[in-house]
């Protein structure tokens, strides 16, 4: 079920005890280590972090209203998900984290096309998502995002 939370805030504020601690955790992890120009907001009904229209106006190509995703944060029923659209589109991206993930926690990942699942806080490696978040500027995901669409 997607939040109707209006804010981030009042997202984390909904969620249970040991799940707020999660997703908590790790959005400070992301907005400790975001690149300048993404913004945080809610998009789809979990944490977004998007590139603005004010630096790229053509937006989301699905609904052009809406900025342009870059990653997103929920707390789905089982998991905590981490919804990366860079390693969906970025193959050395992807590469470099399933090479580095397990030098960071002793759990198998367990990992979709772009969503990263992870259960309790204790398995979550937050230094590597802070490194991820850091590894793609605006510049390089709209690069990369605008490339994928001429294809």
């Amino acid at each position: 079920m997607q939040s109707q939370a209006a804010t981030p805030q009042e997202y984390i504020d909904s969620l249970p005890d040991d799940r707020k601690q999660a997703v908590s955790a790790i959005r400070r992890e992301i907005l400790d280590n975001l690149p300048e120009g993404f913004s945080e907001k809610m998009s789809y009904g979990m944490l977004g972090y998007v590139v603005p229209h004010s630096i790229f106006p053509d937006g989301y190509h699905c609904d052009p209203k809406l900025p342009l995703p870059f990653l997103n944060l929920a707390s789905q029923r089982n998991f905590i998900a981490l919804y990366h659209m860079g390693l969906y589109a970025d193959k050395k991206l992807l590469d470099w984290f399933l090479a580095e993930y397990p030098k960071h926690s002793k759990r198998k990942l367990d990992m979709g096309k772009s969503c990263l699942r992870f259960k309790r806080l204790d398995d979550i490696p937050l230094k590597l998502i802070g490194e991820l978040v850091s590894k793609m500027t605006v510049a390089d995901w709209i690069a990369i995002y605008s490339t994928m669409l001429r294809k």
